[in-house]
């Protein structure tokens, strides 16, 4: 699998991931073959920046339903949240907004498991609205696990998804960039500020909704210049927006930078008590799929190992295989592997993993089995 920008698609390319209307209708699905010139000046016309592609010879990978009807909301929901923040901008009212809170909810602010967590491909002219939606997704997840009452999950959700909007005045180049510099920051921090007075308007019967972009700013803002943090009377809103906040940014898909790994950002939280809420790095890791069966992981050891099975108490120290001699190693025993650590993650370029699990089966390892479609 590789990525083709628009404009180096050719007739016979076989599509790795399906691509969905505005309004979620699938367009074209996986495997399907770009026969012609039309076919990629028809893609073209969906504001794509570019594809995954087959090799010649590559089958079409496994995703189970769980991970399309993902790919097919977020493409539907990062229509509408750009089209409602461009409105808000112009008219400082909502219109949508509490439709697109209330799906991202329904969707994703109830479940009873754990997802993966599909990144999907951002540029710069896209990035603040898959950011801001994927923000939002973060949040309904970790304020349910933590079992918060609706009223401040809806805070969280509704702040996820304003909280960038002074940032669509910034240059484009900025609205992305990953390293900033002190005098970027502060140009970027002054645009936040210049959208508050919109939020405030468009908000104004709630008013803890620009309160915690604001706390949660403040929070980031001294995070990045190494100044101490002001955290006393946060919000949950502001807390659980900082640590989706920077989850999503370090981990997000780009095409002119790579992300960070998931076990990297989170143990950077951990590291960091007094700006990243332990409670809310914990609804974070006990919402999503990372160290899971098929994972191929590195240890501090410079070994390479595949996950094997997952660690719900600790999901740092699962069960691994090693590479080197095939041994199982429980990393929970810390009696005896307390000084193996996994230090990264090993992915697929779509950031997915798949693993065979008839063979741990016969091996007499019992994991979960995905429905593969």
């Amino acid at each position: 699998m590789k990525f083709i920008k628009c404009d180096e698609l050719k007739p016979g390319m076989r599509l790795a991931k399906p691509i969905y209307s505005k309004k979620g209708v699938l367009l074209y699905d996986r495997a399907s073959v770009l026969r012609d010139m039309q076919s990629i000046e028809n893609i073209k016309s969906f504001g794509l920046i570019g594809l995954f592609i087959l090799e010649p010879a590559e089958p079409v990978p496994p995703m189970t339903q769980e991970d399309l009807e993902f790919e097919r909301f977020q493409t539907v929901m990062y229509n509408e949240i750009m089209e409602e923040l461009e409105r808000i901008i112009k008219k400082h009212k909502q219109e949508k907004f509490p439709n697109i809170v209330a799906q991202i909810i329904k969707n994703y602010g109830n479940l009873r498991k754990k997802i993966s967590f599909q990144q999907s491909l951002r540029s710069a002219d896209d990035y603040i609205y898959k950011h801001s939606l994927n923000v939002a997704i973060l949040s309904a997840m970790i304020t349910h696990s933590m079992n918060v009452p609706l009223s401040e999950q809806n805070e969280a959700v509704m702040a996820s998804v304003i909280h960038d909007i002074g940032k669509l005045t910034l240059p484009v180049e900025l609205q992305s960039k990953q390293q900033t510099t002190e005098d970027e920051r502060n140009i970027i921090d002054g645009h936040e500020i210049q959208g508050y007075p919109i939020i405030d308007e468009a908000f104004s019967s709630q008013p803890n909704i620009k309160r915690a972009c604001n706390q949660a700013r403040k929070i980031l803002f001294d995070y990045w210049n190494g100044n101490p943090i002001q955290n006393q009377k946060t919000l949950m809103a502001a807390k659980v927006l900082v640590v989706a906040g920077i989850f999503d940014k370090e981990t997000a898909v780009r095409i002119d930078d790579s992300p960070v790994s998931e076990v990297n950002v989170i143990r950077k939280m951990m590291s960091r008590p007094d700006v990243f809420d332990p409670r809310v790095v914990k609804g974070l890791t006990d919402s999503l799929n990372i160290l899971v069966p098929g994972v191929s992981v590195e240890l501090n050891t410079g070994e390479k190992a595949l996950v094997i099975r997952t660690n719900d108490d600790d999901f740092l120290r699962p069960t691994i295989l090693s590479f080197r001699d095939n041994s199982i190693i429980d990393l929970s025993n810390r009696g005896a592997y307390g000084n193996l650590e996994i230090v990264d993650i090993m992915k697929t370029l779509d950031n997915r993993c798949v693993m065979d699990t008839s063979k741990m089966k016969a091996l007499g390892i019992s994991v979960e089995e995905p429905e593969y479609v």
